[in-house]
């Protein structure tokens, strides 16, 4: 077991919630397999970010108290480095799209940061932060590309390792890559032999690409997907994390996210946003199509995370239903 993960756990456990592992039958029947689905969009924040914000930070004041600290994001990370900044007694500035949810937005001023925003593009937000980090000074907090944010993501399968023991597959979410090689370090450290992969929206493909080339990262070029916090490509260090530890990537179709979505809401009674529901997506591709992968009476882990809907429409619907 990677001990930056148990260091980053004992790290972080005062301040993050040890989210359930859930189980449902009738997944369990429609796959003819054991699913157990770490559920981290009760996470803090609505998402597993927390984890890696409250791990890299904590380490920046024992390091070189900073006065506050910079990231950007589209929402989740925003949100969970607010938090960690506010509880841990620093200033947050963050830098997020325009295009980014509402929802994320507002609470990431909830939690007391600075927004600033950017363009839409990955590109945008990279020339953005560096002109903040030379303007303030203030460390970065990258979304993914940072082994402390990356060892504390890892907490999150640590937790259902403990909890659940071996598995015969591990699936997990990948956009820039943070989730991924966290679990993978700490799945492959227990249990070697136990199967990780990957799932990423087929409409930004970049770290399915960059996974099969095996030799760049390729990179993502205005992705059109709902599953917004999987937009970003991979940097070098999860890249390289990925290549060693992962065992596959594979891609589900905005159709297949909003089926698993719809799943996990209908029948699990699981809120999540898109970009949670992508694993089961994966699951579902893996259970009815061709594969090499035999899933059949096999236990399988989960790890879905964002929470984070923005349910003003569907609650103003319900209230001009109303009668006066």
């Amino acid at each position: 077991m990677s001990q930056d993960i148990i260091d980053a756990y004992q790290r972080i456990k005062d301040y993050v919630n040890k989210t359930p592992v859930m189980t449902s039958r009738t997944l369990n029947e429609l796959i003819s397999a054991h699913i157990y689905v770490k559920c981290e969009n009760y996470q803090r924040i609505g998402a597993f970010k927390a984890r890696g914000a409250f791990n890299a930070i904590k380490q920046l004041i024992e390091d070189s108290h900073p006065a506050g600290v910079i990231t950007h994001s589209s929402g989740n990370h925003a949100q969970a480095v607010a938090l960690a900044a506010r509880e841990l007694g620093v200033k947050a500035l963050i830098i997020m799209p325009k295009n980014a949810p509402l929802v994320k937005k507002a609470a990431t001023r909830g939690y007391g940061a600075t927004i600033i925003e950017c363009g839409n593009s990955p590109t945008d937000r990279v020339v953005k932060t560096k002109e903040v980090v030379e303007k303030y000074g203030y460390p970065l907090v990258h979304p993914y590309n940072d082994y402390k944010i990356i060892h504390g993501a890892g907490t999150a399968a640590y937790e259902l390792l403990t909890e659940v023991g071996k598995l015969d597959y591990v699936l997990a979410p990948v956009g820039g890559g943070g989730l991924l090689s966290g679990t993978s370090i700490c799945v492959k450290s227990l249990f070697p032999d136990t199967i990780v992969i990957g799932v990423e929206p087929l409409n930004a493909n970049d770290a399915y690409l960059s996974f099969k080339d095996g030799t760049k990262i390729y990179p993502s070029i205005n992705p059109k997907t709902i599953a917004d916090g999987l937009r970003t490509n991979l940097g070098d260090i999860t890249f390289k994390t990925i290549k060693e530890n992962v065992d596959d990537i594979i891609t589900v179709s905005e159709k297949q996210i909003i089926s698993a979505m719809k799943f996990l809401w209908e029948r699990m009674k699981i809120v999540v946003e898109p970009s949670g529901a992508v694993p089961l997506a994966g699951l579902f591709r893996l259970a009815n199509e061709e594969s090499n992968y035999k899933i059949k009476n096999k236990k399988i882990g989960l790890i879905i995370s964002g929470g984070n809907i923005d349910l003003t429409d569907f609650f103003n619907t319900l209230s001009s239903l109303i009668a006066e």
